[in-house]
């Protein structure tokens, strides 16, 4: 049963400011949810060389193809359900899928317990993230949705890419086990707690939007096949969203099961990896501060598909340049490029969808986009153990700038103001 109807309670409002106190309660518990997926970012691929012996790419990856798909899964299941039962439950279930991930990494005997470990946390992720992205859009109403997506994003990121370096240096002294499930085991524990005892839910404000929304013709109850429809393909918009998000992870992917292993082949140590895989979520999580909100300056469709340029050029950089230094200007770039997308792909989403079935949306969305990381991982692990790393990153390269021109053929502006 949905929770309790209160949208039509005073207390109920709309608005960044009118929610500021669980605006920010949120901002932190998606950082805890970055800094999950965050520790295993540069130490896992190289885990899987020095202890577990592993030398075929596409076996490495298998830890990112487990991830991707259940990731992808879980945040189709976390929109619906979100829209059926509410926001909270889902995001306290998330976090308790998330305890054991930092156990299993400390302990595991075999390559295997990773892969479930990555199975856990890819529904901690799913559930976690996908949740407070819906909360924030019912919090902040529509003129701030840009706003609220570079806020929601640039949080998980920075997180991820904190813990990512703070993983990976200290794996030198701590061990490259031991490092990465103390952090998990910080972020799982405090974000659960924030999640039981001071969220609250937010269902009723996406009720008051969809009161005063004015698009009634969509207002119906629609099924979930019908959304799955609507968001995947016959609405050019939503399909233009979903296809980049999808190429976005897709290399995204790629910089995080392969990228290690190729600087790691050019001589670089385990810190500066650390560095170098830090830079580039650390970039993409500051620069949204900025993109999500121009995003509701200047609209959708230029950052989504100018971005995807950006990131196409950033990573065929990485092969063409040489050296540490212009491997960080290159990180930079590609962490640039993707926060032109990232936020702005949500906010067109929340531009979308009506509010009665917004949060499936998000969640369809959200499955194309993650299934990327399963993609990029086959995708990127079967060229480099056939033709090389070389080969395998020119070519995801080449799918992202293919992207983003479909995006700006086949798109159309989705934000307006007023």
């Amino acid at each position: 049963m949905p929770p309790a109807e209160v949208g039509s309670k005073p207390d109920i409002e709309l608005g960044l400011r009118q929610n500021l106190g669980q605006f920010l309660l949120l901002v932190l518990v998606n950082a805890f949810v970055g800094g999950m997926a965050g520790v295993e970012r540069v130490v896992l691929p190289i885990m899987a060389e020095r202890q577990f012996g592993m030398a075929s790419r596409a076996a490495i990856f298998s830890f990112l193809v487990s991830f991707g798909l259940v990731k992808a899964a879980a945040n189709l299941f976390a929109g619906r359900a979100c829209d059926r039962i509410g926001r909270k439950s889902i995001l306290v279930t998330g976090w308790l899928f998330g305890l054991p991930v930092p156990f299993l990494i400390a302990f595991a005997p075999s390559w295997g317990w990773i892969v479930f470990a990555n199975f856990l946390l890819g529904v901690n992720q799913g559930f976690c993230w996908s949740t407070t992205i819906i909360m924030k859009i019912d919090l902040v109403g529509r003129a701030r949705r840009g706003l609220a997506m570079g806020l929601n994003e640039a949080s998980g990121y920075l997180a991820l890419s904190l813990a990512s370096f703070a993983a990976g240096a200290w794996a030198s002294s701590l061990g490259i086990r031991i490092a990465p499930a103390l952090l998990g085991g910080a972020f799982a524990f405090s974000g659960l707690v924030c999640s039981v005892f001071l969220v609250r839910e937010s269902h009723a404000h996406a009720r008051l939007e969809a009161e005063h929304h004015t698009d009634t013709e969509t207002a119906h109850r629609f099924s979930f096949l019908r959304i799955f429809r609507i968001t995947s393909w016959t609405n050019r918009n939503l399909m233009a969203v979903c296809q980049a998000g999808l190429v976005n992870n897709l290399n995204d992917g790629m910089a995080w099961g392969l990228l290690p292993l190729y600087f790691a082949a050019r001589g670089l140590s385990l810190p500066e990896i650390s560095l170098l895989g830090s830079l580039y979520p650390a970039v993409w999580g500051l620069s949204q501060l900025g993109t999500g909100a121009l995003s509701d300056r200047i609209g959708r469709k230029s950052l989504i598909a100018g971005g995807m340029v950006v990131q196409a050029v950033a990573i065929c950089s990485l092969v063409v340049l040489q050296g540490m230094m212009l491997w960080a200007l290159a990180a930079v770039l590609l962490g640039l490029g993707t926060a032109m997308v990232y936020p702005t792909l949500l906010a067109a989403i929340g531009d979308v969808a009506h509010p009665s079935w917004r949060a499936s949306a998000v969640g369809v969305y959200r499955l194309w986009r993650d299934s990327g990381y399963a993609v990029g991982a086959l995708l990127a692990g079967t060229i480099a153990d056939a033709l090389g790393m070389t080969s395998a990153i020119v070519s995801v390269g080449a799918l992202t700038l293919i992207s983003g021109i479909v995006a700006l053929v086949i798109m159309k502006e989705t934000y307006h103001s007023g």
